[in-house]
């Protein structure tokens, strides 16, 4: 069995955008009103349960939040899932106690109960309380839909479906491979997203480079409104707009580079980062931000995985870099301005990017 997700843009009119917002509201209220009632216990030594936190919730609910019996009850049952789970991995100390959920904080709420309560047909999908709601695209993996959750980002509407398919060639839309598959190695980098050992090269777009101008336009546009008012919330949705295509530019390019790469490889030779050392230099930091390697890197990963092709990682200190490709010379000393690589042992001038990546190649 696999488990495969998609995030799909919906297109939902105002009432059911309107529904969908008090949906997550909903899910709010549920996990702080959970989350309340455990602390409550706990300075009592009183250890309370998910089922014993649901069961309160659900006793009260009527009285004190009569709005919430128009609304799927599906929302606050995950909710306090989560809250379980949470504390749960709190407990095990394999992460921060839990702390309440904003108002103006992530807006969204899992929509299904695990029962088969949401349908899908084409490009539509059947929400509970909210009727059947029009989707940008098809869903790409048929099989049984084990959880949706809805959210909202920069005022659009997702909805996340994950499926659990029993056979991987039931894949819709599987793109046909190369035949002429081969070994790769690659290197990432802040001008060059990715140089392979095979010759390709992927440019890295640097959005955030690219829009840094009209951020700052759009920032003080936000500091020179008066906090919540009319205008503020208009600045606030363009300054959201503005982070929202940067991050869909960066995504794009990772995606589209990985496939290119994971449809060409046998294996996959990669080199190790210690990103947040990498963050710590101030000249650096910037970039490296923008790039976003470290996402870049777990994308091919999990792409490799799903096809069963094998990834080699380099140790942290491997001079991939340094050493040449044709001979084996190591350098001692390489300056970050060095683009091409020049061995004083064999002759070999290649480009320090290729060099590294050829290095990375796994025999």
């Amino acid at each position: 069995m696999h488990l495969r997700s998609q995030k799909i843009e919906l297109n939902p009119n105002n009432k059911q955008s309107t529904l969908m917002a008090q949906h997550c509201g909903y899910r709010r209220v549920a996990f702080n009103f959970a989350l309340s009632s455990f602390k409550t216990g706990l300075d009592a030594d009183n250890w309370q349960s998910e089922q014993d936190l649901c069961k309160e919730f659900n006793g009260v609910k009527r009285d004190k939040f009569p709005w919430s019996t128009d609304l799927s009850q599906n929302a606050s049952k995950n909710a306090i899932r989560a809250l379980g789970d949470a504390i749960t991995r709190w407990k095990k100390g394999q992460n921060r106690f839990p702390v309440y959920k904003k108002r103006s904080g992530k807006c969204s709420y899992q929509a299904d109960n695990g029962a088969g309560t949401v349908k899908i047909h084409k490009k539509r999908i059947g929400l509970p309380k909210i009727g059947w709601v029009r989707m940008r695209e098809e869903l790409r993996y048929s099989g049984e839909i084990t959880k949706v959750v809805v959210s909202r980002k920069n005022d659009k509407w997702f909805a996340s479906i994950t499926v659990r398919r029993l056979d991987s060639s039931n894949y819709k839309h599987q793109p046909p491979l190369f035949n002429d598959k081969e070994p790769i190695g690659i290197d990432v980098g802040i001008n060059t997203l990715a140089t392979c050992s095979n010759g390709d090269t992927y440019d890295n777009p640097r959005p955030l480079k690219r829009y840094e101008r009209k951020l700052a336009r759009t920032n003080r546009a936000l500091a020179r409104k008066v906090f919540q008012s009319k205008n503020w919330h208009k600045a606030k949705k363009q300054l959201s707009g503005v982070h929202y295509r940067i991050s869909n530019i960066r995504e794009d390019a990772h995606h589209q580079a990985t496939t290119k790469i994971v449809r060409k490889a046998s294996a996959i030779g990669i080199e190790t980062l210690n990103i947040s050392g990498l963050l710590k230099n101030r000249k650096l930091a910037k970039a490296l931000s923008d790039s976003a390697l470290s996402r870049f890197l777990t994308m091919l990963k999990y792409k490799a995985e799903r096809r069963g092709i094998p990834i080699t990682e380099a140790d942290r200190f491997f001079a991939s870099s340094k050493m040449c490709s044709n001979c084996g010379h190591k350098k001692k000393h390489l300056m970050l301005s060095d683009r091409v690589y020049n061995c004083l042992q064999c002759g070999t001038s290649i480009d320090r990017d290729l060099n590294a990546a050829i290095n990375l190649c796994p025999s």
